[in-house]
């Protein structure tokens, strides 16, 4: 997830976040359905999605006096980092009237802008562990493919419908932090390669400390510790453009940062990659393959498969490539080939490619440095927590997804990324001009390299 200078992950209006059981709401997980596949067949599994905890009420444990209210603490509540962690709980959500999440069978819809008693902008879910309410589900994808449905038809510029995983804990960090009582099912634990600052409550406690609001966003600000761990975008995208990107980290787990611990765009330092090693069609030369009446036509549904391909053939071998195709209409598309200067003519991410992307391009190779494909393997055989979203970006407009970023960099090979306007993009302005885009993400399946699609 290549968010340069971002450190907010999502936008959000309803004022929740904490670490505590709320009693008010109870908390009824959307069910949802998946597949595990063999090359026998594919059996269903019967799982749910959990709204990650920073989206949701976060009150007093004793009545209904919000801990956070605009994008400042209340300082009688949360004094200090543990104080706070006691006094706040965080509450079941309202999955539909609140924050537009629907799900149907195999289906899950994640609506834009819903506004109720207040208005909440996008969001982000977990899929639990099939029939656990505290668990979230783990995947360990070296040596396997990974698919789903998806309809980004309703998902103009500026927006992004992202699945991915996250090396988050399975338990949301239950068990390694005493004082976060709530856990995966309140959706609690998370991080990414970008050590987001604006998780309001991390290890358990909460991350007052220099917090400091936002300029740009009434409902958000940052803190001094950030939140990091292996991520791999499987999918970011809109109807204008998409990406897969791995983003390899240095440490092995859900890990806390403070200063130069944490990771900052185009730098070596701090312990994750956040640029990574990313394969967007557009940026690499073919502009005619992903768009609406394009080769994967996103005017309609398409299936999105993933192969994580290892050294061995085997689990137990080091990742050494990532492989993309799409299935439309009955027919097998085959990801676009590369088409830049210095970049061997190829159709999916491996060493070569991530090296040879990073000279043309002139970019830092801070994905080479935090572990490469091999890193990247290492938090996929340890586990990685399957995450599905929609946002919009206040750090940048996700020109970096879509349109040329940066923005002063003229003609350069690896600006370009899509073709919508570098005026795009302005949340206040995708936000009052497109409220009811949606993506619609099915039929997930997961298991053995070639059994999770048909054509």
């Amino acid at each position: 997830m290549f968010r340069s200078t971002a450190l907010l992950t999502c936008t959000f209006f309803v004022i929740a976040y904490g670490q505590q059981i709320g009693t008010l709401l109870a908390e009824n997980h959307p069910p949802l359905t998946w597949q595990e596949c063999t090359s026998s067949g594919c059996t269903t599994q019967s799982s749910s999605v959990v709204l990650d905890g920073n989206w949701r009420y976060l009150h007093q444990t004793s009545s209904s006096t919000n801990c956070y209210e605009g994008n400042t603490w209340d300082t009688v509540l949360c004094p200090d980092p543990t104080t706070c962690a006691n006094n706040c709980a965080l509450d079941g959500a309202d999955y539909q009237g609140t924050y537009g999440v629907t799900t149907n069978g195999d289906s899950l819809t994640l609506k834009f802008v819903t506004t109720s008693q207040q208005k909440n902008v996008g969001s982000r879910l977990y899929l639990m562990a099939p029939g656990s309410k505290t668990e979230y589900q783990t995947f360990k994808l070296v040596n396997q493919e990974f698919s789903f449905d998806v309809d980004v038809s309703q998902l103009p510029c500026g927006l992004n419908g992202a699945l991915y995983f996250s090396q988050m804990d399975a338990d949301g960090g239950m068990a390694r932090f005493s004082t976060n009582k709530a856990g995966a099912q309140y959706g609690t634990g998370y991080c990414d390669s970008q050590c987001p600052h604006d998780i309001k409550f991390i290890d358990g406690l909460a991350n007052i400390v220099d917090w400091t609001p936002s300029t740009n966003n009434p409902n958000t600000g940052t803190g001094n510790t950030g939140s990091c761990c292996a991520e791999m975008d499987v999918w970011e995208a809109n109807s204008m453009s998409a990406a897969v990107t791995p983003h390899p980290c240095t440490v092995t787990e859900q890990t806390a940062c403070t200063g130069s611990t944490c990771s900052s765009p185009n730098s070596t330092a701090g312990v994750c990659d956040q640029a990574g090693c990313d394969f967007n069609s557009f940026r690499l030369g073919d502009t005619t393959f992903y768009g609406p009446g394009q080769t994967v036509d996103t005017t309609k549904p398409f299936t999105v498969v993933t192969q994580f391909v290892s050294s061995n053939n085997q689990s137990t071998g080091t990742l050494s490539a990532i492989r993309r195709l799409y299935v439309q209409n009955g027919k097998v598309i085959q990801n676009s080939e590369t088409n830049i200067p210095g970049i061997t003519a190829t159709n999916e991410i491996d060493a070569t490619f991530c090296e040879q992307q990073k000279v043309a391009f002139g970019d830092t190779d801070t994905f080479d440095s935090k572990g490469g494909l091999s890193g990247m393997g290492k938090a996929m055989s340890a586990g990685m927590v399957l995450v599905l979203s929609l946002w919009d970006d206040y750090a940048v407009n996700m020109l970096w997804l879509d349109s040329d970023f940066p923005t002063n960099g003229g003609t350069k090979p690896g600006v370009a990324r899509g073709s919508c306007a570098v005026s795009s993009g302005v949340p206040a302005t995708v936000e009052a001009q497109s409220p009811n885009a949606q993506v619609i993400y099915s039929n997930i399946k997961f298991g053995a390299i070639g059994t999770t699609f048909t054509a």
